[in-house]
């Protein structure tokens, strides 16, 4: 008997799109004033009917599509800009040198190098990526009497971390503040506060575990493989195979940075924030789209490239993120579906009534409470944004909670979810260059799971009361 595999984002996505047409045809039509973009408690009314047929299903990825065109785009050129990037070395050759400076240091080695992928998560998601570093850690940490899972811990959960705290994200945050409807500079205060106590929890874990089998080795959880581990890294480090950190490459990274910290002030909204000396600069996806494209650009020329390089970089960048651009526009199909047939302000009807006699705080942790469930149903974070902000957004007001808070709960569900979660590719791909069981990850890595979820419950709380 074959097993049951879960089907892609897309399939499941398609599926939804398909069942809200179908509830089209019996949820009553209705909808609420708006003002300002927001729904006004208590004017709900119901319309005429609009049930939504089998044309209106293939068409809706297709407006979708259209709808969400300045996100979509505002990924690919990000690929784009990220394929650049690593085609220079920049990264590669950056965190190689970190590492080899700190040979002989390995216990100093783990909070650097932390801090270095948290800071990657944070910005840019930062996963994939990760992958290469493996083949260059692990050696160092096992050769420095730390084993697989330490190596494995200082990636994942530092990268991971960075994105479960992410303050500028333009995968997670930046498309979940996209279909709030809200900037991606609201919210950054208790973002950063998340990321930075979080990193912190995730570095001490980690160097706590590292502590114990360094000073006894059976305090591995990988002790029964420790030889032969020894023998399948000691032989190979692989760093002849990262590039060297030449003085061009420190300008890319100088370069890289000031991209993301021109990002930073151009979505703070500052204004909104009492601030009148610092200039309002209202950028989203066009302008940041813009940015990115001159960012990808003069890391090219800087790098040395010729024009058909930074080209064919950029393409196989933006090829890279075609998918996430897709998986952008069927989900977006839905919300399409749901506001052509009528039922998207009965839908937030149901859940003012619902609401109503809730807090701020008990919606926000239920908020982060369902996003769980639905991080392992829907994998892919920007999916996961773009299906459910249209309709969790407009609740958070009917809760008196503000938007930037769902977008919180949400990442923050989607982060711990990743640590963990079988059907990433980032995370089965780690422990396989490891040769680390998923059982012994999960053993490991459980306990801070659940300090974890409580910290940002804790936080997310302290955000209601902000």
């Amino acid at each position: 008997m074959s097993k049951f595999k879960m089907p892609s984002a897309y399939t499941i996505l398609f599926i939804i799109i398909i069942v809200v047409a179908a509830m089209t045809w019996f949820v009553p039509a209705g909808e609420y004033e708006m003002e300002n973009d927001k729904p006004v408690p208590g004017t709900y009314h119901t319309v005429e009917e609009n049930p939504q047929g089998v044309f209106d299903v293939i068409m809706a990825p297709v407006k979708g599509f259209y709808d969400a065109v300045d996100v979509a785009l505002f990924i690919i050129v990000i690929g784009g800009f990220l394929g650049v990037t690593m085609e220079s070395g920049a990264i590669d050759a950056g965190i190689a040198a970190v590492t080899e400076a700190l040979q002989g240091k390995e216990r100093w080695m783990i909070p650097i190098l932390m801090i270095l992928f948290g800071i990657g998560g944070s910005t840019y998601g930062m996963a994939e990526e990760t992958i290469a570093f493996y083949p260059l850690i692990i050696p160092i940490f096992i050769a420095a009497g730390y084993d697989t899972v330490t190596a494995v811990s200082v990636i994942l959960l530092g990268a991971g971390m960075g994105v479960l705290g992410s303050t500028v994200n333009p995968f997670a945050t930046g498309i979940a503040s996209g279909f709030a409807k809200i900037s991606l500079g609201s919210g950054i205060g208790l973002r950063l506060l998340i990321l930075f106590l979080g990193e912190a929890l995730a570095i001490g874990f980690t160097m706590n575990y590292a502590k114990k089998v360094k000073q006894n080795p059976e305090n591995s959880l990988v002790y029964n493989q420790r030889e032969e581990n020894k023998k399948h890294f000691l032989h190979k480090t692989d760093q002849e195979e990262f590039p060297e950190l030449t003085g061009r490459r420190k300008l890319i990274l100088a370069i890289f940075a000031l991209t993301f910290g021109i990002m930073i002030f151009g979505v703070i909204p500052f204004e909104d924030l009492g601030i009148h000396a610092v200039p309002t600069l209202w950028w989203w996806f066009g302008e940041l789209t813009g940015l990115f494209l001159v960012g990808a650009i003069s890391i090219g020329f800087v790098g040395g490239m010729k024009e058909k390089k930074i080209v064919s970089s950029f393409v196989d960048g933006a090829r890279d993120l075609l998918g996430v651009a897709l998986i952008v526009a069927v989900s977006r199909g839905i919300t399409v579906v749901m506001n052509n047939g009528n039922i998207s302000g009965t839908v937030l009807h149901y859940g003012e009534s619902m609401l109503s006699g809730l807090s701020s705080l008990s919606f926000t942790l239920l908020t982060y409470v369902f996003y769980i469930p639905m991080s392992f149903l829907i994998p892919s974070t920007s999916g996961l944004a773009t299906l459910s902000m249209p309709i969790l957004a407009p609740l958070g007001d009917f809760a008196n909670v503000g938007r930037e808070l769902v977008v919180t709960a949400y990442q923050s569900a989607s982060g711990i979810v990743n640590l963990v979660t079988p059907t990433s590719g980032v995370v089965m791909g780690a422990l396989a260059i490891a040769r680390l069981n998923y059982g012994k990850w999960l053993k490991h890595v459980w306990k801070f799971l659940l300090i974890v979820f409580v910290f940002t419950s804790i936080m997310l709380s302290l955000g209601v009361m902000m």
